[in-house]
């Protein structure tokens, strides 16, 4: 009867969890969470994430529906940034930090749980933001170091072109939906770098607020949102005017920009703060935020539909799990220590 009465007990406050709304789910402990249902929590919620987890230097391959960690794979050392094929068959992760050469990329096999391969950029050093191009054959890389950008072809591990951003601390990149056009913050020079990815030459340098490292441009190339380190300052330059505008202050650490699939939404992390900002784009009002005490929150990607939000919280090694539509945290994932980059696909890993 007493395991019975348990087992009862226990059911009863699992349901009364999973009835309980989003704004109420997320004022409770981990642990609470944690005992969730899963499909409560995140209904219709598949797919896969790969996370870069800088002290230990590996990647985590996540089961997004269950949390499982499916693998724990090494990288060169201090992983920043990961960018995936859209196809969800590869992922490629920029070893930024530590001693060293600072030169190689991790390329790897999301379907096989491996790393197949490690790419050696040579002379081009620090390598740390980094996209796809369309056509998942290239990605565009940033080398600090060295101040270009590269552009790598993942399957031979062959840098195809370098464009020099010609300022210094390229650090972050953003690219436009057709290719064409890359934009680096020059953290060093407090710039951004206009480069034409087709002729691979420098367009054009523009001055923006001091210590510019997050960086995002819109699909259509029409805008680009910088966060400025030692302004707290998020600004919208126009690239076809070089005008720079204000779209939100007091921002500790604007850590990176991220725009909704729909681009109705930008949304930034501020790593010093512990917030997380929800900024209507075309209004710049901002919508709501949401606080993560003592987490450091960092890197942060979307689901296509634009659905849910993963933000890595690189001081609670996990990952929050965040409805768009209510803007509250629904869950928590499991990753490796001081989670950075996170990227995700729709592909479900059989394992």
């Amino acid at each position: 009867m007493l395991r019975t009465f348990r087992i009862a007990a226990i059911s009863a406050t699992v349901s009364a969890i999973a009835m309980q709304p989003a704004s109420a789910i997320a004022m409770q402990p981990v642990a609470a969470i944690a005992m969730q249902p899963v499909a409560a929590q995140t209904p219709g919620l598949i797919g896969t994430l790969v996370i870069t987890n800088k002290t230990p230097s590996t990647a985590s391959i996540v089961d997004v529906a269950t949390g499982k960690i499916l693998a724990t794979l090494p990288t060169g050392r201090g992983p920043h940034e990961v960018a995936i094929s859209s196809d969800g068959r590869t992922a490629v992760v920029t070893d930024y930090g530590g001693p060293g050469d600072r030169n190689t990329l991790t390329v790897i096999d999301i379907l096989g749980l491996a790393v197949s391969r490690t790419i050696s950029l040579g002379e081009y050093k620090a390598p740390h933001g980094i996209v796809y191009l369309p056509g998942d054959s290239v990605v565009a890389v940033t080398s600090e170091a060295s101040r270009n950008l590269v552009l790598v072809h993942v399957a031979s591990g062959v840098v195809r072109k370098a464009i020099g951003t010609q300022n210094n601390g390229s650090h972050m990149v953003g690219v436009t939906a057709d290719g064409a056009m890359a934009y680096t913050g020059n953290i060093g020079s407090n710039s951004v770098s206009q480069l034409d990815l087709r002729s691979g030459r420098l367009v054009r340098s523009f001055p923006v607020p001091n210590q510019p490292e997050a960086i995002n441009v819109t699909p259509d190339g029409r805008e680009v949102w910088v966060g400025s380190n030692a302004t707290g300052r998020v600004s919208v330059l126009d690239p076809s005017t070089g005008t720079v505008s204000t779209a939100a202050d007091g921002v500790s650490w604007p850590y990176r920009v991220l725009f909704s699939p729909d681009v109705a939404m930008a949304i930034v992390p501020d790593m010093n703060n512990n917030e997380l900002r929800f900024l209507d784009r075309a209004s710049r009002r901002e919508l709501s935020r949401l606080s993560f005490p003592g987490a450091g929150p960092q890197g942060i990607t979307i689901t296509p539909d634009g659905r849910y939000v993963f933000l890595s919280l690189s001081k609670q090694a996990r990952v929050a799990v965040i409805d768009a539509r209510t803007r509250t945290v629904v869950r928590y994932i499991a990753s490796g220590e001081t989670p950075d980059g996170v990227v995700y696909t729709a592909r479900v890993v059989a394992r």
